[in-house]
């Protein structure tokens, strides 16, 4: 590191369980970003700041003035711009030391597999199931670490998995396939700084994955309540009979 990194990262490397060594490994990391909204604002935005040297960011959509309430990684001067463009631009303002790379688009199975190579944490962002299933199967298949986030009206959970390794969960072990509720934001409804807060801690999971020797939240679901400000956590047994990981699942028998 030379003297402008070490003075932008000197709160952090302060930290024991950072140090210099910790935050060399984040410069040499590379993060995957599903999702460019209301979480992947605030998680991009702090893995950035934090010095993460190579983010992949991806979505699919147009930056809208309805976005704007709780998605701050992006600006009403950039209305009408792909959010890869709108973060890139926002990012590399905040921290124009990293690289970014943009994945334009819905990613096909085959590109979600692709996106895995040379990744070292996946962060979903996303907010719909088909596509945290999409996600969790290409970790699943890739053995690469999942932080999974989800906001909806004042409600929030996180979780870390990694799919494949040991006994851990997959995201399908908690979810199936056939609970799709097709509630999202835009139907429902989400407080503005509900994301921040879930997201925030997202990218603070990805932190210590990463760099640190720290507890996690692998194997846990947390959960939040924004109105009565109560948190929860719960234990994620691993599930026999699920469709992604489970002795039964098409994956796991390809793998025997």
């Amino acid at each position: 590191m030379d003297d402008n990194q070490l003075l932008r990262y000197s709160r952090q490397i302060l930290l024991p369980q950072i140090d210099i060594i910790g935050q060399q490994k984040l410069l040499e990391a590379t993060v995957l970003i599903i999702g460019l909204g209301g979480l992947g604002s605030p998680a991009a935005m702090y893995l950035a700041a934090a010095g993460v040297g190579h983010l992949v960011i991806n979505d699919f959509d147009t930056v809208d003035i309805s976005n704007l309430q709780r998605q701050i990684l992006h600006a009403t001067s950039r209305l009408g711009v792909t959010k890869t463009d709108s973060a890139r631009q926002a990012l590399l303002d905040l921290n124009p030391e990293i690289s970014i790379t943009t994945l334009e688009g819905k990613l096909t199975p085959e590109e979600l597999d692709g996106a895995m190579a040379g990744v070292d944490v996946v962060l979903d962002c996303s907010d719909n199931l088909a596509t945290r299933f999409a996600i969790n199967r290409a970790c699943y298949n890739s053995r690469k670490p999942l932080v999974s986030g989800a906001v909806i009206r004042f409600e929030g959970q996180l979780a870390v998995f990694a799919p494949g390794v040991g006994n851990s969960p997959c995201y399908n072990c908690l979810y199936t396939v056939a609970g799709e509720l097709g509630e999202t934001c835009s139907r429902t409804g989400v407080i503005a700084p509900l994301p921040g807060i879930i997201g925030s801690m997202q990218a603070l999971e990805t932190l210590k994955l990463l760099a640190m020797d720290a507890p996690s939240l692998l194997g846990s679901l947390l959960l939040f309540d924004a109105l009565t400000m109560e948190w929860h956590r719960v234990r994620l047994p691993r599930n026999p009979e699920c469709q992604t990981c489970g002795t039964g699942s098409t994956i796991a028998l390809e793998e025997h």
